[in-house]
Protein backbone atom coordinates (compact mmCIF):
# COMPACT_ATOMS: atom_id res chain seq x y z
CA UNK A 1 0.00 0.00 0.00
CA UNK A 2 1.33 3.18 -1.00
CA UNK A 3 1.19 6.20 1.55
CA UNK A 4 0.15 9.67 1.13
CA UNK A 5 2.26 11.58 -1.86
CA UNK A 6 4.19 14.50 -0.48
CA UNK A 7 3.88 18.06 -1.28
CA UNK A 8 6.28 18.75 -4.85
CA UNK A 9 8.53 20.46 -3.53
CA UNK A 10 9.36 17.64 -0.60
CA UNK A 11 12.37 15.47 -1.77
CA UNK A 12 12.14 12.01 -1.77
CA UNK A 13 15.07 9.93 -1.23
CA UNK A 14 15.94 6.17 -1.99
CA UNK A 15 19.25 5.10 -0.26
CA UNK A 16 21.27 2.11 -0.30
CA UNK A 17 23.31 0.54 2.20
CA UNK A 18 21.42 2.15 5.34
CA UNK A 19 22.42 -0.28 8.18
CA UNK A 20 25.50 2.02 8.97
CA UNK A 21 27.85 4.49 7.37
CA UNK A 22 26.95 7.30 5.18
CA UNK A 23 24.01 5.82 4.06
CA UNK A 24 22.48 5.43 7.45
CA UNK A 25 23.49 9.37 8.30
CA UNK A 26 22.66 10.53 5.20
CA UNK A 27 19.02 9.23 5.80
CA UNK A 28 18.66 9.85 9.32
CA UNK A 29 19.58 13.78 7.83
CA UNK A 30 17.23 13.67 5.36
CA UNK A 31 14.59 13.45 7.87
CA UNK A 32 15.58 15.55 10.04
CA UNK A 33 14.94 18.16 6.86
CA UNK A 34 11.47 16.83 6.90
CA UNK A 35 12.04 14.71 3.64
CA UNK A 36 11.14 11.39 2.58
CA UNK A 37 13.13 8.69 3.13
CA UNK A 38 12.94 5.14 1.36
CA UNK A 39 16.25 3.42 3.41
CA UNK A 40 17.42 0.49 1.59
CA UNK A 41 19.41 -2.90 2.92
CA UNK A 42 19.82 -6.41 1.97
CA UNK A 43 18.35 -7.52 5.38
CA UNK A 44 15.67 -4.43 5.83
CA UNK A 45 15.22 -5.52 9.69
CA UNK A 46 18.08 -4.03 10.77
CA UNK A 47 16.74 -0.87 9.58
CA UNK A 48 14.47 -0.76 12.73
CA UNK A 49 16.06 3.23 14.39
CA UNK A 50 15.33 4.57 10.62
CA UNK A 51 12.09 2.84 10.47
CA UNK A 52 11.03 4.41 13.99
CA UNK A 53 12.00 7.96 12.63
CA UNK A 54 9.66 7.49 9.98
CA UNK A 55 11.45 6.05 6.84
CA UNK A 56 9.87 3.40 4.76
CA UNK A 57 12.09 0.77 4.65
CA UNK A 58 12.59 -2.15 1.83
CA UNK A 59 14.54 -4.96 1.39
CA UNK A 60 17.04 -4.15 -1.57
CA UNK A 61 20.16 -6.57 -2.60
CA UNK A 62 21.92 -4.25 -5.31
CA UNK A 63 23.28 -7.62 -6.93
CA UNK A 64 20.29 -8.85 -7.99
CA UNK A 65 18.90 -9.24 -11.66
CA UNK A 66 17.41 -6.86 -13.64
CA UNK A 67 13.93 -8.03 -13.69
CA UNK A 68 14.24 -7.97 -9.68
CA UNK A 69 15.95 -4.51 -9.78
CA UNK A 70 13.30 -3.15 -11.71
CA UNK A 71 10.17 -4.68 -9.70
CA UNK A 72 12.00 -3.08 -6.55
CA UNK A 73 11.85 0.41 -8.21
CA UNK A 74 8.73 -0.03 -9.34
CA UNK A 75 7.79 -0.53 -5.39
CA UNK A 76 10.18 1.99 -4.15
CA UNK A 77 8.25 4.11 -6.70
CA UNK A 78 4.83 3.77 -5.53
CA UNK A 79 5.82 4.42 -1.53
CA UNK A 80 5.33 8.05 -2.00
CA UNK A 81 4.59 8.19 -6.21
CA UNK A 82 7.88 9.11 -6.76
CA UNK A 83 12.09 9.65 -6.46
CA UNK A 84 13.69 12.23 -7.13
CA UNK A 85 17.38 11.62 -4.89
CA UNK A 86 18.63 8.62 -5.28
CA UNK A 87 21.88 7.47 -3.23
CA UNK A 88 24.34 4.52 -3.99
CA UNK A 89 26.25 4.04 -0.60
CA UNK A 90 26.04 -0.29 -0.69
CA UNK A 91 30.05 -0.90 -0.52
CA UNK A 92 32.94 -2.32 1.16
CA UNK A 93 36.60 -2.63 0.89
CA UNK A 94 38.69 -5.57 -0.47
CA UNK A 95 42.02 -5.91 1.50
CA UNK A 96 45.15 -8.01 0.08
CA UNK A 97 47.66 -8.17 -2.65
CA UNK A 98 46.12 -8.39 -6.12
CA UNK A 99 47.57 -12.23 -6.27
CA UNK A 100 46.10 -12.95 -2.91
CA UNK A 101 42.67 -12.46 -4.46
CA UNK A 102 40.77 -15.05 -5.34
CA UNK A 103 38.73 -14.86 -8.95
CA UNK A 104 35.19 -14.64 -6.55
CA UNK A 105 36.27 -12.03 -4.30
CA UNK A 106 37.33 -10.35 -6.87
CA UNK A 107 34.28 -11.08 -8.27
CA UNK A 108 31.74 -10.03 -5.42
CA UNK A 109 33.95 -6.93 -4.96
CA UNK A 110 33.08 -5.77 -8.25
CA UNK A 111 29.45 -6.68 -8.45
CA UNK A 112 28.82 -4.85 -5.15
CA UNK A 113 30.63 -1.64 -5.37
CA UNK A 114 30.59 -1.40 -9.36
CA UNK A 115 28.01 -3.45 -10.91
CA UNK A 116 25.27 -3.15 -7.67
CA UNK A 117 25.89 0.74 -7.77
CA UNK A 118 25.14 0.98 -11.85
CA UNK A 119 22.47 -1.83 -11.37
CA UNK A 120 20.48 0.53 -9.30
CA UNK A 121 21.15 3.57 -11.54
CA UNK A 122 19.55 2.00 -14.50
CA UNK A 123 16.89 0.63 -12.85
CA UNK A 124 16.22 4.19 -11.20
CA UNK A 125 16.81 6.22 -14.44
CA UNK A 126 13.15 6.11 -15.52
CA UNK A 127 11.98 7.14 -12.36
CA UNK A 128 14.35 10.37 -11.98
CA UNK A 129 13.08 11.37 -15.21
CA UNK A 130 9.96 11.03 -14.81
CA UNK A 131 10.08 13.64 -11.23
CA UNK A 132 12.08 15.85 -13.52
CA UNK A 133 9.31 15.92 -16.28
CA UNK A 134 6.23 16.09 -13.72
CA UNK A 135 6.75 19.66 -12.00
CA UNK A 136 6.21 22.96 -14.00
CA UNK A 137 9.94 24.23 -14.22
CA UNK A 138 11.36 20.65 -13.36
CA UNK A 139 11.66 19.41 -10.41
CA UNK A 140 15.24 19.36 -8.39
CA UNK A 141 15.94 15.63 -8.97
CA UNK A 142 19.88 14.44 -8.40
CA UNK A 143 21.94 10.92 -8.26
CA UNK A 144 24.59 10.30 -6.40
CA UNK A 145 26.85 7.50 -6.57
CA UNK A 146 30.01 6.87 -3.90
CA UNK A 147 33.65 6.76 -4.97
CA UNK A 148 36.21 8.01 -2.77
CA UNK A 149 39.73 9.38 -1.83
CA UNK A 150 40.54 5.77 -3.58
CA UNK A 151 39.24 7.21 -6.68
CA UNK A 152 42.28 9.49 -6.97
CA UNK A 153 44.83 7.22 -5.61
CA UNK A 154 45.94 3.33 -5.64
CA UNK A 155 48.25 1.16 -3.96
CA UNK A 156 49.60 -1.52 -2.44
CA UNK A 157 46.92 -3.98 -0.28
CA UNK A 158 43.65 -2.00 -1.53
CA UNK A 159 43.95 -1.61 -5.22
CA UNK A 160 41.51 -3.75 -5.96
CA UNK A 161 38.75 -1.19 -3.31
CA UNK A 162 40.53 1.54 -5.62
CA UNK A 163 40.24 0.10 -8.81
CA UNK A 164 36.01 0.00 -8.06
CA UNK A 165 35.89 3.75 -7.11
CA UNK A 166 38.02 4.31 -10.21
CA UNK A 167 35.74 2.80 -12.21
CA UNK A 168 32.99 4.52 -9.90
CA UNK A 169 33.94 8.26 -10.50
CA UNK A 170 34.54 7.24 -14.11
CA UNK A 171 31.26 6.08 -14.80
CA UNK A 172 29.40 8.89 -12.80
CA UNK A 173 31.24 11.56 -15.08
CA UNK A 174 29.52 9.38 -18.13
CA UNK A 175 26.51 9.48 -16.82
CA UNK A 176 25.78 13.07 -15.63
CA UNK A 177 26.46 14.20 -19.01
CA UNK A 178 23.87 11.80 -20.20
CA UNK A 179 21.39 12.68 -18.16
CA UNK A 180 21.96 16.44 -17.92
CA UNK A 181 19.14 16.99 -20.48
CA UNK A 182 16.56 15.52 -18.32
CA UNK A 183 17.23 17.70 -15.58
CA UNK A 184 18.95 15.00 -13.71
CA UNK A 185 22.04 16.16 -11.34
CA UNK A 186 24.54 13.62 -10.76
CA UNK A 187 27.58 13.55 -8.68
CA UNK A 188 30.00 11.05 -7.30
CA UNK A 189 31.12 11.64 -3.92
CA UNK A 190 34.70 10.74 -2.88
CA UNK A 191 35.25 11.54 0.62
CA UNK A 192 38.51 10.08 2.89
CA UNK A 193 39.02 8.41 5.68
CA UNK A 194 36.13 9.20 7.83
CA UNK A 195 34.58 7.64 11.03
CA UNK A 196 32.34 4.85 10.43
CA UNK A 197 32.52 1.04 10.44
CA UNK A 198 34.07 0.93 7.31
CA UNK A 199 37.72 -0.56 8.33
CA UNK A 200 36.01 -2.58 10.88
CA UNK A 201 36.98 -6.43 9.70
CA UNK A 202 33.62 -8.38 8.62
CA UNK A 203 32.10 -10.24 5.88
CA UNK A 204 31.56 -7.54 3.25
CA UNK A 205 30.06 -7.73 -0.25
CA UNK A 206 26.15 -8.66 0.70
CA UNK A 207 25.05 -6.07 -1.91
CA UNK A 208 22.49 -3.88 0.31
CA UNK A 209 24.78 -2.54 2.93
CA UNK A 210 23.90 -5.21 5.29
CA UNK A 211 26.93 -6.46 6.42
CA UNK A 212 28.47 -4.63 3.60
CA UNK A 213 30.26 -1.34 5.53
CA UNK A 214 33.57 -3.66 6.28
CA UNK A 215 36.86 -4.41 5.90
CA UNK A 216 37.18 -7.68 3.76
CA UNK A 217 40.84 -9.41 3.94
CA UNK A 218 41.94 -12.18 1.20
CA UNK A 219 41.53 -15.37 2.43
CA UNK A 220 44.66 -16.42 0.79
CA UNK A 221 47.94 -14.93 2.18
CA UNK A 222 51.03 -15.33 0.31
CA UNK A 223 54.59 -15.24 2.63
CA UNK A 224 56.35 -13.76 -0.52
CA UNK A 225 54.63 -10.52 1.20
CA UNK A 226 55.27 -10.36 4.21
CA UNK A 227 57.62 -7.24 4.89
CA UNK A 228 56.25 -5.60 1.80
CA UNK A 229 53.77 -2.58 0.89
CA UNK A 230 51.08 -5.13 1.29
CA UNK A 231 51.65 -6.25 4.80
CA UNK A 232 52.52 -2.43 5.98
CA UNK A 233 48.60 -1.45 4.28
CA UNK A 234 47.13 -4.14 6.63
CA UNK A 235 49.07 -2.73 9.81
CA UNK A 236 48.05 0.75 9.49
CA UNK A 237 44.70 0.14 8.09
CA UNK A 238 44.40 -1.74 11.45
CA UNK A 239 45.67 0.86 13.76
CA UNK A 240 43.47 3.73 11.77
CA UNK A 241 39.84 2.01 12.28
CA UNK A 242 38.40 4.04 14.60
CA UNK A 243 40.74 7.27 14.48
CA UNK A 244 39.71 8.05 11.06
CA UNK A 245 39.32 12.27 10.83
CA UNK A 246 36.67 12.52 8.85
CA UNK A 247 32.94 13.40 10.90
CA UNK A 248 30.58 10.89 8.98
CA UNK A 249 27.48 13.14 10.31
CA UNK A 250 29.54 16.39 9.08
CA UNK A 251 29.55 14.88 5.91
CA UNK A 252 25.52 13.75 5.65
CA UNK A 253 25.07 17.71 5.79
CA UNK A 254 27.64 18.52 3.42
CA UNK A 255 25.48 16.07 1.07
CA UNK A 256 22.31 16.41 1.51
CA UNK A 257 22.62 20.23 1.27
CA UNK A 258 24.48 19.72 -2.22
CA UNK A 259 22.17 17.70 -3.77
CA UNK A 260 19.47 19.80 -2.49
CA UNK A 261 21.49 23.36 -3.33
CA UNK A 262 20.66 24.08 -0.06
CA UNK A 263 22.64 25.25 3.36
CA UNK A 264 26.07 25.52 2.50
CA UNK A 265 25.17 24.78 -1.50
CA UNK A 266 22.18 27.27 -1.66
CA UNK A 267 23.07 28.63 -5.24
CA UNK A 268 25.55 26.71 -6.46
CA UNK A 269 25.23 23.54 -9.01
CA UNK A 270 25.90 19.74 -7.88
CA UNK A 271 29.16 18.74 -8.95
CA UNK A 272 30.14 16.73 -10.95
CA UNK A 273 32.99 15.53 -8.62
CA UNK A 274 32.38 16.01 -4.18
CA UNK A 275 35.36 15.72 -2.75
CA UNK A 276 35.08 15.52 1.15
CA UNK A 277 37.98 15.51 3.68
CA UNK A 278 40.73 17.80 3.70
CA UNK A 279 42.86 14.05 3.19
CA UNK A 280 40.91 13.65 0.15
CA UNK A 281 41.59 17.43 -1.04
CA UNK A 282 45.60 16.80 -0.35
CA UNK A 283 45.21 13.09 -2.82
CA UNK A 284 43.70 15.03 -5.40
CA UNK A 285 46.16 17.81 -5.74
CA UNK A 286 49.43 15.49 -5.26
CA UNK A 287 48.08 13.57 -7.96
CA UNK A 288 46.99 16.75 -10.04
CA UNK A 289 50.73 17.78 -9.42
CA UNK A 290 52.04 13.86 -10.10
CA UNK A 291 50.59 13.61 -13.26
CA UNK A 292 51.48 16.80 -14.70
CA UNK A 293 54.84 16.70 -13.90
CA UNK A 294 55.04 12.70 -15.40
CA UNK A 295 53.50 13.98 -18.92
CA UNK A 296 56.12 16.67 -19.00
CA UNK A 297 58.73 14.24 -18.53
CA UNK A 298 57.74 12.35 -21.43
CA UNK A 299 55.91 14.34 -23.59
CA UNK A 300 58.60 14.54 -26.23
CA UNK A 301 57.74 10.71 -26.42
CA UNK A 302 54.40 11.08 -26.17
CA UNK A 303 53.92 13.14 -29.32
CA UNK A 304 56.66 11.30 -31.32
CA UNK A 305 53.57 8.74 -32.00
CA UNK A 306 51.39 10.97 -33.98
CA UNK A 307 50.97 10.30 -37.73
CA UNK A 308 53.62 12.77 -39.92
CA UNK A 309 51.48 15.88 -41.11
CA UNK A 310 51.18 15.39 -45.43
Amino acid sequence: MSTPTPTPSTPVWLITGCTSGFGRSIAFESLSRGHKVIATARNSSRLVELKAAGAAVMDLDVTSDDETLAQKMAEANEVYGRITHVVNCAGYILEGGVEEASNKEVFDHYNTNVLGTFNVARAVTKYLRAAAAAVPGGQQVALANFGSLGSWWSGAGVAHYCSTKFAVSGLTEGLAEELKPFGIDVCVIEPGYTQTGFLARGAGGDGGGGGGDHRVVTERKIAAYEGTAVAAVHDALEAYNGKQPGDVDKSAKVIVDVLTKDGVAKGREVPVRLALGTDTLEVIRKKCEETLRLIGEWEEISRSTMRDEN
